[in-house]
């Protein structure tokens, strides 16, 4: 995965400010479907600030070992950090393309909006089949088309307009992976069966525009790009606050969508 994202250092925005709003619904849609009597140890994805972690730790049976990891060495202490004095939990620095973990050791595999980063996402998916017991499960999110996430659009516009034809600064990364007939290819190539693919939409309500526009630009690793061409950090959200509240009023209102994915290892 990218240096940028493994020198991210902004965890405390992206955890108080956006993941109230967009990862903690779904992290709590997607822990749901999960069954509590795992018969092995699970493995936690791309945990970011432990918005998926939490529920899940709480959710499964306590004797059932929850390994948690990131790219990310300040993602991963400041999860660690929220989760001070849980039981049950083992923290790894992983990269989600070349896992650390011997073969066929997990009994589940989650990953919560973490596989549409890996540049090799077709790798990343063999890692968690490599790591999975024969008939483990997978269950993952990732967000369906930036178009079915209005606040995510608003934040790639504004941001791209700053920058016409700056490839770096094209905000689309996060929304490539919606496709289901894509998802099912890479599924299969991975050695995945009985795939189930959920659209979810989780409405939003009263949120603070400006709280997700700070989240949006200074929790994510973008922050430290606007800063190298000079932008100022409070400009560039408020140019993004300005386009949530015509989008969707203050206190804001609007939805996600994501696609819920669960899987077997064949």
């Amino acid at each position: 995965m990218s240096a940028t994202a493994a020198a991210f250092t902004g965890p405390r925005h992206y955890d108080e400010e956006l993941a109230p709003v967009t990862f903690g619904p779904f992290a709590a849609d997607l822990v749901a479907r999960i069954p509590r009597d795992l018969p092995g140890p699970v493995l936690e994805l791309a945990c970011g600030t432990g918005a998926v972690t939490r529920p899940l730790r709480q959710h499964i049976e306590p004797s059932v070992p929850l390994v948690v990891t990131d790219l990310s060495p300040s993602m991963l202490e400041y999860a660690r950090g929220r989760s001070a004095g849980v039981p049950g939990l083992s923290w790894r620095q992983a990269d989600v393309q070349s896992l650390p973990f011997e073969d066929a050791g997990f009994a589940a595999v989650v990953c919560g909006f973490g596989f549409m980063f890996a540049p090799d996402r077709q790798a990343a998916l063999r890692e968690a089949r490599r790591v999975l017991v024969p008939g483990g499960r997978l269950f993952f999110t990732v967000w369906d088309r930036i178009e079915d996430n209005p606040h995510g659009l608003a934040n790639a516009e504004v941001i791209e307009g700053l920058f016409p034809g700056d490839a770096q600064m094209k905000f689309r990364l996060p929304y490539e992976m919606h496709d289901e007939g894509l998802l099912h290819a890479l599924l299969a190539a991975a050695d995945f069966r009985e795939v189930r693919i959920e659209t979810r939409r989780i409405a939003i309500h009263g949120a603070d525009p400006r709280a997700i526009a700070s989240g949006q630009l200074r929790g994510t690793p973008r922050s430290a790009l606007l800063v190298e061409r000079g932008v100022a950090l409070e400009d560039a959200i408020d140019k993004v606050t300005a386009a949530l509240v015509a989008q969707g009023g203050q206190p804001y209102a609007g939805y996600g969508q994501a696609k819920v994915v669960q899987a077997l290892a064949a």
